[in-house]
């Protein structure tokens, strides 16, 4: 066995940047430093920084893709490779591609494509985020309510697939409130090993503790699609400074929240915040009038990274890029890159009970993200690969 060291860097660990070198095996996974296999390869990073790769909880699509799109299956795995082969470019070595509010059919013809994989020079599929249909209409944002069911008159299996639930989805978006929630998020925990996020939501405090109780561990986009926290019904978003919070996304874009509200996010639990982009189809493409899908049956307006349906102000998502959603949170938290870093690797690690990755340690892939101190992405390699 061979492997490669890079050395002269700093790496992200715990929230600290510690000055070791990093040791990966040629089968892509990391070693201890000492001893080392005959024939390593030294990299010199020249004082770079090392962060693990980035994870991206939730992203519908890029380059004109969508995730929801499914004309027919050459061209939909397509579309998944080509996400998995750009993202890289912002950080990202692993994602969750997310399918929002769309019919049945819609669901369980792309969702077997979704399954964990991994892509040749791009960033590993990690799993579906389901973003619905069992959202409050009140709290629809650009979701399609034509589409929204109530728990407890439709089955998981009717919408998403037997096979799917087992194979493909692995984060669930849901509003708790809804009659018969609570029993769905218990069913995706305990029988699939699904992970419940709550939004799209008017949950009160009460409501979104129950669902806690009932299993759900994660809150998405804290504060967008979901009661405003009131100082007498702190609804969901109060949920991220109990003393065992869930975890928390934020959309950390200057669109969806203020630099202010993501600081104190932040600031309230740094081991539960996630960033996420919500990034859509119109990510990397031109400012413009773009046609609608089957989640957004209206034209869309892209200005910059600001998407809304066209003539409103409702937005239906940004093109940011995770990497740029670090550097946000750097300057709105007032926090270095190596605390930063922790809201895109191991707190989304820890939230998902991945432990293959977000960390530099021995026995996970090698997949990792070359930085400088303002986190702007310098390489990105996965399994010990250089691929950007």
């Amino acid at each position: 066995m061979s492997a490669t060291q890079f050395n002269n860097c700093r790496q992200c660990i715990n929230g600290s940047l510690v000055s070791l070198p990093l040791t990966i095996s040629s089968s892509g996974l990391i070693l201890p430093n000492s001893p080392l296999p005959p024939n390593t390869t030294i990299v010199d990073l020249k004082g770079a920084i090392i962060s693990p790769g980035f994870i991206e909880l939730q992203i519908n699509g890029a380059l004109g893709f969508h995730f929801a799109h499914c004309s027919d299956p050459t061209t939909y795995s397509a579309g998944v490779t080509k996400l998995a082969k750009y993202l890289p470019s912002t950080g990202v070595t692993g994602f969750y591609p997310t399918i929002p509010t769309v019919s049945k059919e819609v669901f369980q013809e792309a969702l077997p494509f979704l399954k964990p994989r991994d892509v040749a020079n791009g960033a590993s599929v990690l799993g579906a985020h389901v973003e619905g249909p069992f959202l409050a209409p009140s709290k629809k944002g650009a979701h399609d309510a034509a589409n929204m069911h109530i728990p407890s008159s439709t089955s998981l299996s009717s919408i998403y697939g037997s096979q799917n639930l087992s194979d493909s989805i692995k984060i669930l978006t849901m509003a708790p409130e809804l009659q018969g929630a609570l029993s769905h998020i218990s069913t995706l925990k305990e029988n699939y090993g699904i992970r419940v996020s709550m939004g799209h939501s008017a949950a009160t405090h009460e409501q979104g503790i129950a669902g806690t109780k009932a299993g759900a561990s994660l809150l998405t986009h804290t504060f967008n699609a979901m009661n405003p926290l009131h100082h007498r019904e702190p609804g969901l978003a109060g949920l991220i400074s109990d003393p065992n919070p869930p975890y928390f996304s934020l959309i950390a874009d200057e669109i969806h929240l203020h630099p202010r509200i993501v600081g104190i996010a932040y600031r309230a639990s740094p081991s539960h915040c996630i960033l996420i982009t919500d990034s859509i189809e119109l990510s990397g493409l031109p400012d413009g009038t773009y046609p609608g899908h089957a989640q957004i049956p209206f034209s869309q307006k892209k200005e910059g990274n600001k998407v809304t349906i066209e003539g409103t102000d409702t937005l239906i998502g940004t093109c940011i890029g995770l990497d740029e959603c670090v550097r946000n949170l750097m300057a709105w938290a007032e926090i270095p890159v190596e605390e930063a870093v922790r809201c895109v690797t191991e707190n989304v690690a820890n939230a998902m009970g991945l432990g293959d990755r977000g960390k530099l340690e021995a026995g996970k892939r090698g997949d990792f993200v070359v930085l400088d101190d303002n986190a702007n992405v310098k390489e990105t390699w996965v399994l010990g690969k250089k691929i950007l």
